[in-house]
Protein backbone atom coordinates (compact mmCIF):
# COMPACT_ATOMS: atom_id res chain seq x y z
CA UNK A 1 0.00 0.00 0.00
CA UNK A 2 1.27 3.33 -0.91
CA UNK A 3 3.95 4.70 -3.82
CA UNK A 4 6.91 6.27 -2.04
CA UNK A 5 5.81 5.62 1.67
CA UNK A 6 4.83 1.72 1.13
CA UNK A 7 3.74 -0.71 3.67
CA UNK A 8 3.43 -4.77 3.11
CA UNK A 9 1.52 -6.68 5.92
CA UNK A 10 2.27 -10.30 6.04
CA UNK A 11 0.68 -12.99 8.48
CA UNK A 12 -2.37 -14.64 9.22
CA UNK A 13 -4.89 -15.08 12.63
CA UNK A 14 -3.59 -18.34 13.41
CA UNK A 15 0.06 -18.24 12.18
CA UNK A 16 3.23 -17.81 14.28
CA UNK A 17 3.25 -13.88 13.68
CA UNK A 18 1.40 -10.85 12.20
CA UNK A 19 3.39 -7.81 10.66
CA UNK A 20 4.56 -5.63 8.21
CA UNK A 21 7.30 -4.41 5.84
CA UNK A 22 7.77 -0.44 5.55
CA UNK A 23 9.79 1.33 2.59
CA UNK A 24 10.38 4.40 2.75
CA UNK A 25 10.69 5.99 5.86
CA UNK A 26 13.62 8.98 5.93
CA UNK A 27 16.34 8.48 7.63
CA UNK A 28 17.96 9.53 10.80
CA UNK A 29 13.66 9.80 12.93
CA UNK A 30 13.86 8.16 16.52
CA UNK A 31 12.01 5.12 16.84
CA UNK A 32 11.78 2.51 18.87
CA UNK A 33 8.99 -0.42 19.68
CA UNK A 34 8.12 2.21 22.38
CA UNK A 35 6.50 5.06 19.39
CA UNK A 36 4.68 1.76 18.22
CA UNK A 37 3.22 -0.16 21.06
CA UNK A 38 0.28 2.46 22.29
CA UNK A 39 -1.77 1.77 19.05
CA UNK A 40 -1.05 -1.62 19.19
CA UNK A 41 -2.16 -1.66 22.91
CA UNK A 42 -5.48 0.12 22.26
CA UNK A 43 -6.14 -2.34 18.83
CA UNK A 44 -5.29 -5.18 21.15
CA UNK A 45 -8.30 -7.81 21.98
CA UNK A 46 -9.06 -8.43 25.90
CA UNK A 47 -9.75 -4.72 27.08
CA UNK A 48 -13.08 -5.51 28.39
CA UNK A 49 -15.97 -7.78 28.89
CA UNK A 50 -17.33 -6.32 25.66
CA UNK A 51 -14.56 -7.69 23.32
CA UNK A 52 -13.37 -10.84 22.45
CA UNK A 53 -11.69 -12.59 25.10
CA UNK A 54 -8.45 -13.74 22.85
CA UNK A 55 -5.76 -12.96 25.32
CA UNK A 56 -2.78 -11.74 23.11
CA UNK A 57 -0.05 -8.90 24.20
CA UNK A 58 0.39 -7.66 20.52
CA UNK A 59 3.79 -6.57 21.37
CA UNK A 60 5.84 -5.45 18.43
CA UNK A 61 9.56 -6.10 17.52
CA UNK A 62 11.14 -3.76 15.62
CA UNK A 63 13.84 -6.62 12.83
CA UNK A 64 15.46 -4.16 10.99
CA UNK A 65 15.28 -1.01 9.68
CA UNK A 66 16.89 0.72 12.93
CA UNK A 67 20.27 1.69 14.87
CA UNK A 68 21.17 2.53 17.96
CA UNK A 69 17.07 4.14 18.41
CA UNK A 70 17.38 6.14 14.62
CA UNK A 71 16.12 5.35 11.30
CA UNK A 72 18.44 4.00 8.57
CA UNK A 73 16.01 4.72 5.93
CA UNK A 74 16.31 1.28 4.73
CA UNK A 75 13.23 -1.24 5.26
CA UNK A 76 11.83 -1.26 8.71
CA UNK A 77 10.02 -4.77 9.73
CA UNK A 78 8.11 -5.06 12.26
CA UNK A 79 6.64 -7.97 14.02
CA UNK A 80 3.93 -9.33 16.48
CA UNK A 81 3.79 -12.94 17.96
CA UNK A 82 0.54 -14.57 17.68
CA UNK A 83 0.48 -16.01 21.17
CA UNK A 84 -3.28 -17.30 22.10
CA UNK A 85 -3.89 -19.47 18.78
CA UNK A 86 -6.76 -22.21 18.67
CA UNK A 87 -7.33 -23.66 15.49
CA UNK A 88 -9.10 -26.08 16.62
CA UNK A 89 -11.95 -23.93 17.45
CA UNK A 90 -12.65 -23.75 13.43
CA UNK A 91 -12.43 -27.69 12.58
CA UNK A 92 -16.29 -27.63 12.04
CA UNK A 93 -16.00 -25.05 9.37
CA UNK A 94 -13.55 -27.00 6.84
CA UNK A 95 -16.88 -28.16 4.87
CA UNK A 96 -18.72 -25.33 5.46
CA UNK A 97 -18.34 -21.63 4.85
CA UNK A 98 -19.05 -19.37 7.33
CA UNK A 99 -21.70 -16.58 6.32
CA UNK A 100 -20.78 -13.20 5.68
CA UNK A 101 -17.11 -14.53 5.71
CA UNK A 102 -14.57 -14.48 3.44
CA UNK A 103 -14.14 -18.25 3.45
CA UNK A 104 -15.88 -19.14 -0.22
CA UNK A 105 -14.68 -16.18 -1.85
CA UNK A 106 -11.11 -17.09 -1.07
CA UNK A 107 -11.69 -20.54 -1.71
CA UNK A 108 -13.26 -19.61 -5.27
CA UNK A 109 -10.66 -17.27 -6.19
CA UNK A 110 -7.34 -19.40 -4.93
CA UNK A 111 -9.14 -23.28 -4.94
CA UNK A 112 -7.64 -22.96 -1.13
CA UNK A 113 -7.50 -20.96 1.76
CA UNK A 114 -6.52 -20.29 5.23
CA UNK A 115 -8.34 -23.52 7.36
CA UNK A 116 -8.38 -21.63 10.76
CA UNK A 117 -10.33 -18.38 11.29
CA UNK A 118 -10.11 -15.90 8.21
CA UNK A 119 -6.32 -16.05 6.95
CA UNK A 120 -5.55 -12.96 5.28
CA UNK A 121 -8.98 -11.63 5.32
CA UNK A 122 -9.43 -11.77 9.14
CA UNK A 123 -8.68 -8.69 11.86
CA UNK A 124 -5.40 -9.90 13.00
CA UNK A 125 -3.87 -8.91 9.70
CA UNK A 126 -4.90 -5.13 10.59
CA UNK A 127 -1.91 -5.41 12.78
CA UNK A 128 1.10 -4.47 10.26
CA UNK A 129 -1.41 -1.75 9.07
CA UNK A 130 -1.73 0.25 12.78
CA UNK A 131 2.30 -0.34 13.21
CA UNK A 132 2.97 0.88 10.47
CA UNK A 133 0.66 3.50 10.75
CA UNK A 134 2.48 4.42 14.31
CA UNK A 135 6.08 5.21 12.11
CA UNK A 136 4.08 7.24 9.43
CA UNK A 137 2.45 9.79 12.80
CA UNK A 138 5.01 10.08 14.09
CA UNK A 139 7.10 11.35 10.88
CA UNK A 140 4.19 13.28 10.46
CA UNK A 141 3.66 14.79 13.37
CA UNK A 142 7.80 15.48 14.21
CA UNK A 143 7.31 17.55 10.43
CA UNK A 144 3.89 19.27 10.37
CA UNK A 145 2.36 18.46 14.13
CA UNK A 146 -0.48 16.62 12.38
CA UNK A 147 -2.69 14.81 14.21
CA UNK A 148 -5.41 12.13 13.63
CA UNK A 149 -8.02 11.28 15.93
CA UNK A 150 -10.47 8.34 15.50
CA UNK A 151 -13.84 7.98 17.76
CA UNK A 152 -17.14 5.98 17.71
CA UNK A 153 -19.84 8.10 16.61
CA UNK A 154 -22.69 5.39 16.50
CA UNK A 155 -23.48 1.98 17.93
CA UNK A 156 -26.76 0.37 15.99
CA UNK A 157 -29.09 3.25 16.35
CA UNK A 158 -27.19 5.05 19.56
CA UNK A 159 -25.07 8.68 18.32
CA UNK A 160 -23.75 11.27 19.78
CA UNK A 161 -26.05 14.18 19.00
CA UNK A 162 -24.70 16.15 15.85
CA UNK A 163 -24.74 19.11 17.80
CA UNK A 164 -22.45 18.09 20.66
CA UNK A 165 -19.51 17.13 18.14
CA UNK A 166 -20.16 20.48 16.24
CA UNK A 167 -19.38 22.08 19.65
CA UNK A 168 -16.16 20.24 20.02
CA UNK A 169 -14.66 22.06 16.82
CA UNK A 170 -11.46 20.09 15.37
CA UNK A 171 -12.95 16.96 17.73
CA UNK A 172 -11.22 15.70 20.85
CA UNK A 173 -7.64 14.31 21.19
CA UNK A 174 -7.01 10.64 21.39
CA UNK A 175 -6.25 10.78 25.09
CA UNK A 176 -9.88 12.09 25.42
CA UNK A 177 -11.73 9.71 23.00
CA UNK A 178 -9.86 6.98 26.00
CA UNK A 179 -10.82 8.65 28.65
CA UNK A 180 -14.32 9.80 28.34
CA UNK A 181 -15.29 6.88 26.38
CA UNK A 182 -14.21 4.84 29.08
CA UNK A 183 -16.81 3.33 32.00
CA UNK A 184 -17.07 1.80 35.06
CA UNK A 185 -19.78 -1.21 35.55
CA UNK A 186 -21.79 -0.64 38.54
CA UNK A 187 -23.35 -3.56 40.24
CA UNK A 188 -26.41 -3.51 43.01
CA UNK A 189 -24.66 -5.79 45.90
CA UNK A 190 -28.15 -6.64 46.74
CA UNK A 191 -28.33 -8.85 43.68
CA UNK A 192 -25.11 -10.32 44.25
CA UNK A 193 -24.02 -12.72 40.90
CA UNK A 194 -27.35 -11.73 39.53
CA UNK A 195 -26.86 -8.49 38.24
CA UNK A 196 -26.86 -8.71 34.75
CA UNK A 197 -29.65 -10.95 34.08
CA UNK A 198 -31.62 -8.05 36.66
CA UNK A 199 -30.08 -5.32 33.84
CA UNK A 200 -31.10 -7.26 30.75
CA UNK A 201 -34.45 -7.92 32.09
CA UNK A 202 -35.12 -3.96 33.44
CA UNK A 203 -35.50 -2.32 30.07
CA UNK A 204 -37.66 0.43 30.82
CA UNK A 205 -35.10 1.31 33.92
CA UNK A 206 -34.52 4.63 33.97
CA UNK A 207 -33.26 5.56 37.80
CA UNK A 208 -31.21 2.22 38.41
CA UNK A 209 -27.37 3.24 38.52
CA UNK A 210 -25.78 1.32 35.97
CA UNK A 211 -22.05 2.98 35.22
CA UNK A 212 -19.78 5.43 36.75
CA UNK A 213 -17.57 7.82 34.45
CA UNK A 214 -14.21 8.59 34.32
CA UNK A 215 -15.05 12.04 36.38
CA UNK A 216 -17.07 10.02 38.94
CA UNK A 217 -20.50 10.96 37.67
CA UNK A 218 -23.08 8.34 37.82
CA UNK A 219 -25.88 7.01 35.02
CA UNK A 220 -28.47 5.10 34.43
CA UNK A 221 -28.36 2.21 31.47
CA UNK A 222 -29.68 5.01 29.17
CA UNK A 223 -27.11 7.93 29.97
CA UNK A 224 -29.29 10.11 32.58
CA UNK A 225 -27.03 11.33 35.05
CA UNK A 226 -28.60 10.14 38.34
CA UNK A 227 -26.92 10.51 42.18
CA UNK A 228 -24.73 8.18 43.11
CA UNK A 229 -26.22 5.40 45.92
CA UNK A 230 -25.21 6.13 49.18
CA UNK A 231 -23.03 2.84 49.26
CA UNK A 232 -21.37 3.44 46.00
CA UNK A 233 -17.80 1.54 46.71
CA UNK A 234 -19.87 -1.58 47.17
CA UNK A 235 -21.59 -0.91 43.54
CA UNK A 236 -18.11 -0.54 41.98
CA UNK A 237 -17.21 -3.90 40.20
CA UNK A 238 -13.50 -4.60 38.37
CA UNK A 239 -15.52 -4.45 34.73
CA UNK A 240 -14.48 -1.79 32.75
CA UNK A 241 -15.59 -0.82 29.31
CA UNK A 242 -14.07 0.94 27.11
CA UNK A 243 -16.63 2.50 24.06
CA UNK A 244 -14.53 4.88 22.82
CA UNK A 245 -17.02 7.24 22.25
CA UNK A 246 -15.68 10.80 23.93
CA UNK A 247 -19.52 11.70 25.28
CA UNK A 248 -20.52 9.46 28.47
CA UNK A 249 -24.29 9.82 28.27
CA UNK A 250 -23.78 8.52 24.60
CA UNK A 251 -21.44 5.74 25.83
CA UNK A 252 -23.55 4.83 28.33
CA UNK A 253 -26.71 4.03 25.36
CA UNK A 254 -24.03 2.13 23.54
CA UNK A 255 -22.60 0.01 26.15
CA UNK A 256 -25.92 -1.09 27.32
CA UNK A 257 -26.86 -2.00 23.12
CA UNK A 258 -23.46 -4.34 23.44
CA UNK A 259 -24.75 -5.34 26.43
CA UNK A 260 -27.77 -6.78 25.12
CA UNK A 261 -26.42 -8.03 21.43
CA UNK A 262 -23.55 -10.20 23.74
CA UNK A 263 -26.20 -11.49 25.85
CA UNK A 264 -28.27 -12.82 22.99
CA UNK A 265 -25.48 -14.50 21.13
CA UNK A 266 -25.50 -11.47 17.93
CA UNK A 267 -23.52 -8.59 17.24
CA UNK A 268 -24.20 -5.10 15.97
CA UNK A 269 -22.10 -2.24 13.91
CA UNK A 270 -21.69 1.51 14.03
CA UNK A 271 -19.96 4.57 12.49
CA UNK A 272 -16.29 5.91 13.58
CA UNK A 273 -15.38 9.65 12.76
CA UNK A 274 -11.84 10.97 11.75
CA UNK A 275 -10.61 14.05 12.00
CA UNK A 276 -7.38 15.21 11.36
CA UNK A 277 -5.55 18.40 11.94
CA UNK A 278 -2.05 19.96 10.59
CA UNK A 279 -2.41 18.25 7.44
CA UNK A 280 -0.17 20.74 5.11
CA UNK A 281 -2.23 21.95 2.38
CA UNK A 282 -1.69 20.67 -1.72
CA UNK A 283 -1.41 16.99 -1.05
CA UNK A 284 -3.59 14.93 -3.35
CA UNK A 285 -3.05 13.84 -7.43
CA UNK A 286 -5.83 14.50 -9.46
CA UNK A 287 -7.34 13.68 -11.16
CA UNK A 288 -8.03 9.77 -10.16
CA UNK A 289 -5.46 9.45 -6.71
CA UNK A 290 -7.56 12.50 -5.40
CA UNK A 291 -6.77 12.48 -1.58
CA UNK A 292 -10.61 12.09 -0.75
CA UNK A 293 -10.02 8.62 -3.36
CA UNK A 294 -7.14 7.82 -1.25
CA UNK A 295 -8.60 8.04 2.30
CA UNK A 296 -11.52 5.84 0.93
CA UNK A 297 -9.64 3.38 -0.76
CA UNK A 298 -7.57 2.84 2.61
CA UNK A 299 -10.67 3.05 4.65
CA UNK A 300 -12.62 0.51 2.62
CA UNK A 301 -9.59 -2.19 2.46
CA UNK A 302 -10.05 -2.69 6.03
CA UNK A 303 -12.34 -5.65 7.29
CA UNK A 304 -15.79 -5.28 8.24
CA UNK A 305 -15.90 -1.48 6.21
CA UNK A 306 -19.55 -0.49 4.29
CA UNK A 307 -19.22 3.10 3.91
CA UNK A 308 -17.19 6.07 3.27
CA UNK A 309 -18.46 9.67 3.69
CA UNK A 310 -15.88 13.10 3.81
CA UNK A 311 -17.18 16.32 5.14
CA UNK A 312 -21.45 16.79 5.01
CA UNK A 313 -21.07 13.08 2.98
CA UNK A 314 -24.85 12.24 2.23
CA UNK A 315 -26.32 14.98 4.18
CA UNK A 316 -24.88 17.80 2.06
CA UNK A 317 -26.53 16.44 -0.82
CA UNK A 318 -29.85 18.15 0.96
CA UNK A 319 -28.12 21.49 1.28
CA UNK A 320 -28.22 23.95 -1.08
CA UNK A 321 -24.99 25.19 -2.99
CA UNK A 322 -25.06 28.57 -1.18
CA UNK A 323 -25.20 26.98 2.32
CA UNK A 324 -22.78 24.11 1.17
CA UNK A 325 -19.75 26.46 -0.23
CA UNK A 326 -16.68 27.07 1.87
CA UNK A 327 -16.44 31.12 1.91
CA UNK A 328 -12.41 31.78 1.83
CA UNK A 329 -11.11 34.18 4.03
CA UNK A 330 -7.71 35.47 4.42
CA UNK A 331 -5.59 32.32 6.26
CA UNK A 332 -2.91 33.63 8.96
CA UNK A 333 -1.48 29.95 9.42
CA UNK A 334 1.84 29.61 8.80
CA UNK A 335 2.93 27.58 5.82
CA UNK A 336 -1.22 27.52 5.02
CA UNK A 337 -0.69 29.49 1.67
CA UNK A 338 -2.85 32.89 1.51
CA UNK A 339 -6.47 31.35 2.29
CA UNK A 340 -8.28 28.80 4.47
CA UNK A 341 -12.53 28.79 4.25
CA UNK A 342 -14.37 30.17 7.14
CA UNK A 343 -16.71 26.77 7.02
CA UNK A 344 -15.29 23.28 6.10
CA UNK A 345 -18.66 21.33 4.58
CA UNK A 346 -16.07 19.78 2.15
CA UNK A 347 -14.10 17.67 4.63
CA UNK A 348 -10.81 19.67 3.83
CA UNK A 349 -10.52 19.18 0.20
CA UNK A 350 -10.85 20.49 -3.03
CA UNK A 351 -10.71 19.23 -6.20
CA UNK A 352 -9.39 16.03 -4.92
CA UNK A 353 -6.25 18.45 -3.25
CA UNK A 354 -5.85 19.29 0.93
CA UNK A 355 -6.92 22.99 1.62
CA UNK A 356 -4.91 22.79 4.74
CA UNK A 357 -8.28 22.90 6.80
CA UNK A 358 -9.22 20.00 9.20
CA UNK A 359 -10.05 16.82 7.45
CA UNK A 360 -13.05 14.84 8.70
CA UNK A 361 -14.55 11.57 7.37
CA UNK A 362 -17.06 8.96 8.50
CA UNK A 363 -16.60 5.12 8.14
CA UNK A 364 -19.43 2.77 8.36
CA UNK A 365 -18.21 -0.74 10.00
CA UNK A 366 -20.83 -3.55 9.62
CA UNK A 367 -21.62 -5.83 12.16
CA UNK A 368 -19.22 -9.11 13.20
CA UNK A 369 -19.94 -11.58 10.88
CA UNK A 370 -19.57 -15.11 13.73
CA UNK A 371 -22.07 -14.88 16.42
CA UNK A 372 -22.73 -17.35 18.85
CA UNK A 373 -26.22 -18.35 17.21
CA UNK A 374 -27.00 -20.96 15.00
CA UNK A 375 -27.57 -20.21 11.21
CA UNK A 376 -29.03 -21.70 8.35
CA UNK A 377 -26.54 -22.18 5.23
CA UNK A 378 -24.75 -24.45 2.81
CA UNK A 379 -21.66 -27.02 2.66
CA UNK A 380 -19.45 -25.92 -0.19
CA UNK A 381 -20.62 -28.75 -2.11
CA UNK A 382 -24.46 -27.07 -2.30
CA UNK A 383 -25.78 -29.08 1.22
CA UNK A 384 -28.14 -27.28 3.35
CA UNK A 385 -26.99 -26.97 6.92
CA UNK A 386 -26.91 -25.30 10.21
CA UNK A 387 -23.73 -23.55 11.32
CA UNK A 388 -22.83 -22.96 15.16
CA UNK A 389 -19.56 -21.03 15.00
CA UNK A 390 -17.01 -21.49 17.53
CA UNK A 391 -14.37 -19.09 18.03
CA UNK A 392 -13.56 -15.76 20.18
CA UNK A 393 -15.58 -12.72 18.93
CA UNK A 394 -16.47 -9.40 19.70
CA UNK A 395 -20.28 -8.39 19.82
CA UNK A 396 -19.16 -5.31 18.71
CA UNK A 397 -15.93 -4.33 16.91
CA UNK A 398 -16.05 -0.07 16.93
CA UNK A 399 -14.41 0.69 20.07
CA UNK A 400 -10.86 -1.58 19.06
CA UNK A 401 -11.15 -0.11 15.27
CA UNK A 402 -10.26 3.51 15.78
CA UNK A 403 -6.06 2.77 15.48
CA UNK A 404 -7.36 1.24 12.27
CA UNK A 405 -8.50 3.87 10.97
CA UNK A 406 -5.98 6.45 12.42
CA UNK A 407 -3.51 4.26 10.98
CA UNK A 408 -4.70 4.33 7.50
CA UNK A 409 -5.35 7.67 7.50
CA UNK A 410 -1.26 8.20 8.21
CA UNK A 411 -0.10 6.37 5.55
CA UNK A 412 -2.40 8.19 3.41
CA UNK A 413 -0.92 11.26 4.34
CA UNK A 414 2.19 10.39 4.84
CA UNK A 415 2.43 9.14 1.50
CA UNK A 416 0.67 12.24 -0.45
CA UNK A 417 3.27 14.38 1.47
CA UNK A 418 6.46 12.74 0.04
CA UNK A 419 4.66 12.54 -3.62
CA UNK A 420 3.93 16.37 -3.38
CA UNK A 421 7.47 16.84 -2.06
CA UNK A 422 8.92 14.80 -5.36
CA UNK A 423 7.37 17.40 -7.63
CA UNK A 424 8.38 20.37 -5.58
CA UNK A 425 11.98 18.85 -5.02
CA UNK A 426 12.05 19.88 -1.44
CA UNK A 427 10.30 20.11 2.02
CA UNK A 428 7.56 22.14 1.56
CA UNK A 429 4.04 20.74 -0.13
CA UNK A 430 2.89 24.05 -1.49
CA UNK A 431 4.65 26.07 -4.42
CA UNK A 432 5.77 29.48 -4.43
CA UNK A 433 3.45 32.04 -2.49
CA UNK A 434 4.17 34.11 -5.20
CA UNK A 435 2.07 31.95 -7.57
CA UNK A 436 -0.92 31.23 -5.31
CA UNK A 437 -1.02 35.54 -4.79
CA UNK A 438 -0.64 35.40 -8.75
CA UNK A 439 -3.74 33.90 -10.11
CA UNK A 440 -4.22 35.77 -13.25
CA UNK A 441 -0.02 35.08 -14.21
CA UNK A 442 -0.81 31.46 -13.56
CA UNK A 443 -3.78 31.52 -16.22
CA UNK A 444 -1.62 33.30 -18.55
CA UNK A 445 0.62 30.14 -18.87
CA UNK A 446 3.52 31.45 -16.29
CA UNK A 447 3.28 29.55 -13.42
CA UNK A 448 4.87 26.79 -15.15
CA UNK A 449 8.68 28.32 -15.47
CA UNK A 450 7.31 29.61 -11.66
CA UNK A 451 6.89 26.59 -10.12
CA UNK A 452 10.79 25.23 -11.67
CA UNK A 453 12.48 28.07 -10.14
CA UNK A 454 10.85 27.51 -6.84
Amino acid sequence: FGTIFRVTTFGESHCKAVGAIIDGVPPGMELTEADIQPQLTRRRPGQSTLTTPRDEKDRVTILSGTEFGKTLGTPIGLSVPNEDQRPGDYKEMSKVPRPGHADYTYQLKYGTRASSGGGRSSARETIGRVAAGAVAEKWLKENFGTRVVTWVQSVGDVSIPDDVVAAKGTGWTREEVDRLGELVILKDPALKDETEKAFLAAADDDVTPAYRDCGGCVYTREGVKVNPPSDLKAWLSTDVVTLRCPHPETACRMATVIRKVKAAKDSIGGTLTTMCTGVPPGLGEPCFDRLEAKLAHAMMSLPATKGFEIGTGFRGTAMRGSAHNDPFVASTEPGSGKLTTSTNNAGGTLGGITVGTPIEFRVAIKAVSTIGQAQQTATFDGESTVLEAKGRHDPCVLPRAPPLLEGMTTLVLADAVMFQRTRLGGSNTIVDPELIAGGEAAVNGQASKKARRA
